[in-house]
């Protein structure tokens, strides 16, 4: 274990023996750092706070802090727990859960870049790109593959499906389905082309979910309409999940860019 003689790590906090902890981090009782992780200077762990292996937290993150809710009670016990592979990048900060016994969670090989901020109990996917400055409200939920722009907000409880990309300076209210492209005046501007053939997906299987898509977004059907004639059809399952998505979304999802019609972003 190399620990800087400047740190301050609790004798109660649970540390793998080849963690790498920096100048003046701070490590709270109720903390447990895995195999592998390399906590630079600065950063403050507290809460009951679990670090899975081969994590990266640049200088100054805190990951562990009481939630920002009024309502929250000093003596509730909640947490976070953060997968394998991530990076945390400068002044990320990750509030844990604000209700008893609930958490704030994090996947596996997510990217956090500089000074963005998880609120209490958000739930990030796997492979998840979060850009600098953004800020996620309370109980927001990330799919995986997701890309979140730069300086893009999200209010608390919305969804962003797996494998949306929201571009930059983005003011998020509704639910963003998966598979989609959002401009920065957070309107569903196409399909995330680019993003599917990143991931991998068939020529078929992008252009099922641009059919699909159409339904939704480009049809004379309105929502109702459109899933109801979706039940009717075979689909694969990401796009069975597309629909699903849309079917349980309590906050409303977003709309078609009102200028023009792009069915389809290509990769940039």
């Amino acid at each position: 274990m190399k620990i800087h003689p400047t740190a301050i790590i609790s004798p109660k906090a649970r540390i793998a023996s080849n963690t790498e902890i920096g100048p003046r981090a701070v490590v709270g009782e109720g903390v447990e750092i895995a195999e592998g992780c390399v906590i630079r200077d600065n950063v403050i762990l507290e809460g009951h706070t679990i670090i899975g292996p081969n994590n990266f937290l640049a200088t100054g993150v805190v990951i562990g802090a009481k939630p920002q809710d009024f309502a929250f009670e000093e003596n509730v016990e909640s947490s976070v727990i953060v997968g394998s592979g991530n990076v945390f990048r400068e002044y990320v900060t990750v509030h844990r859960g604000t209700k008893e016994n609930t958490s704030t969670r994090i996947g596996n090989n997510c990217y956090f870049m500089t000074g963005c901020h998880l609120g209490h109990n958000v739930q990030i996917g796997n492979q998840v790109l979060i850009e600098n400055n953004c800020l996620l409200g309370g109980y927001v939920q990330v799919g995986d593959a997701a890309e979140l722009g730069a300086g893009s907000v999200y209010h608390q409880f919305l969804h962003v499906g797996f494998l949306a990309r929201v571009g930059k300076n983005a003011p998020c209210r509704k639910d963003i389905p998966p598979c989609v492209a959002v401009n920065d005046l957070s309107e569903i501007s196409g399909v995330n082309v680019g993003g599917l053939r990143k991931q991998g997906w068939s020529e078929s299987a992008i252009q099922e979910i641009q059919s699909a898509y159409h339904l939704i977004y480009q049809s004379r059907a309105n929502i109702s309409q459109a899933l109801s004639i979706a039940e009717k059809l075979t689909w694969q399952p990401e796009t069975k999940a597309f629909f699903e998505f849309i079917k349980n979304s309590t906050r409303g999802i977003s709309n078609i860019r009102s200028h023009g019609k792009s069915p389809v972003v290509q990769a940039s």
